[in-house]
């Protein structure tokens, strides 16, 4: 069995890619590339979906090479999902960030509509961390070297 070589991105199905993408620029990621309009054998058989359509904004946080792939389906349409899902439920639970300033942080994103999920809290002096509630029910989790 061939090894692991490094963690490249984690992939996040959206159902609105400009205001998702729009939501993590404004956090401070940059946009490292964009498709649209992917269709074909490539992507039926990969993702599994038949028939379908799809395009992706990569996102990457400055000095990391780790990215976000965003990727919203043309077609077929996409499912439900969880939006209103907490941090106990299954599944993935949180992208998280290392910044510089949670108070500033929070207050930006509350002015924009994304409110705090419970509230600050700090951990033995080290670390301050809020969980927000983003576009499309995802959790973001900020935190702050204290």
């Amino acid at each position: 069995m061939g090894s692991i070589k490094r963690f490249d991105h984690i992939g996040i199905t959206v159902a609105n890619l400009e205001e998702v993408t729009n939501f993590f620029v404004e956090l401070g990621l940059k946009i490292d590339g964009r498709v649209d309009g992917i269709e074909g054998e490539f992507l039926e058989t990969v993702s599994g979906v038949p028939d379908s359509r799809t395009s992706i904004v990569m996102l990457k946080a400055p000095g990391s090479d780790v990215g976000i792939e965003l990727s919203s389906f043309e077609k077929p349409d996409h499912g439900p999902g969880q939006p209103q899902a907490m941090a106990n439920e299954l599944g993935l639970r949180s992208l998280a960030f290392e910044i510089d300033d949670l108070q500033a942080t929070v207050a930006k994103l509350e002015n924009q509509g994304y409110g705090l999920i419970g509230g600050i809290g700090e951990y033995e002096g080290l670390w301050a961390m809020a969980y927000v509630r983003g576009p499309e029910g995802l959790i973001i989790a900020l935190a702050q070297r204290l």
